[in-house]
């Protein structure tokens, strides 16, 4: 197998590129891995590859301000572009970005191209639960505008994503909701809901954002505009809380050294709330496997995302999620 990563794609690009790279190369030697972008900026971080790594020369670089489309159209050359073209011609089995998320989308959609028969590809993005599972949450920002055959497209590739890469025999989807009752919510939700009850999956119903945390579901579908804000919403409470946490833990000798106790729980929990810990999230619906990390993702993050695209390489989730979105099952 042969994994892609934009290397100049990222808040800290290349550096954390080159490092995840490395520590993913370590890990699964029997892979191969692309490191697509400057090869002199990329050597100012590492000359001393090990043998399954790569680099494919390109000066070109999507920049997080860069109008999506066009700079996908006009920037050719472009590390993210170059290794959207390398999956579309089967050069290699999947690419990772951390780069702009419109841009990658863009070059999905535009380079790698969609599954037949779906309108639009989600991003898919593990949210933290309190049992440590997390719940898949797709659309949370690839397209802030939706309609019910949408949501019931994210729906299957959702819970067959779960299925297949994390094992789980019979993924829980839930609808978001501003209650769980059937006969609430938007003209959007009430016209989805029949949809998901006639879908081939496990549909519970209709789940309320304050619950999903908890676990009561393992995939959440929603339109990319309240994923997106719920998302934002959930990064800055926890933020705040841990900010606050902090604050009160280092106020005097009697709370630091209650913070000492602390410790290796507050460590646990701050794990377990880690988007570097959950890797890449997916870009379901192109026809080729594509993984967005965090912009501000670490070593940690790149690496975890190789092993996602392992993963999803082997269960041959592209070609399970087309079966079933061109059969309608």
């Amino acid at each position: 197998m042969k994994v892609a990563i934009d290397a100049m794609g990222g808040d800290h690009a290349p550096h954390i590129n080159v490092e995840g790279a490395l520590q993913a190369a370590k890990q699964w030697n029997d892979i191969d891995i692309v490191l697509v972008g400057n090869k002199n900026e990329i050597e100012k971080v590492e000359t001393n590859f090990p043998s399954n790594i790569h680099i494919h020369h390109t000066e070109e670089v999507i920049l997080p301000d860069d109008e999506p489309v066009r700079a996908v159209r006009r920037k050719k050359n472009a590390s993210m572009v170059v290794a959207g073209k390398m999956v579309k011609e089967k050069e290699v089995d999947a690419m990772i970005s951390c780069g702009n998320t419109g841009a990658l989308m863009s070059t999905g959609v535009l380079i790698i191209g969609r599954i037949k028969g779906v309108e639009r590809p989600a991003l898919a993005s593990m949210i933290p639960t309190a049992d440590g599972k997390g719940v898949m949450a797709l659309d949370l920002g690839a397209n802030m505008d939706a309609a019910p055959e949408h949501l019931y497209q994210y729906a299957v590739m959702g819970s067959m994503y779960r299925h297949l890469v994390d094992d789980l025999s019979k993924p829980r989807v839930g609808l978001l909701n501003v209650g769980s009752e059937q006969k609430k919510g938007n003209d959007l939700i009430k016209k989805t809901y029949p949809l998901l009850q006639e879908a081939p999956i496990h549909f519970i119903g209709n789940v309320e954002s304050r619950d999903v945390v908890q676990g009561n579901c393992d995939v959440m579908v929603c339109d990319g505009f309240v994923g997106n804000v719920m998302l934002k919403a959930m990064e800055g409470t926890g933020e705040l809380l841990f900010s606050r946490l902090k604050e009160e833990l280092t106020k005097n000798m009697f709370s630091k050294m209650g913070a000492l106790m602390l410790k290796r729980g507050l460590m646990n929990i701050k794990s377990q709330m880690d988007h570097n810990e959950y890797g890449g999230a997916p870009l379901l619906g192109l026809d080729g496997i594509c993984l967005k990390c965090h912009g501000s993702s670490n070593a940690t993050a790149i690496k975890n995302a190789v092993g996602n695209a392992i993963k999803a390489h082997q269960t041959k989730v592209v070609d399970v999620i087309t079966s079933k979105i061109t059969r309608g099952e």
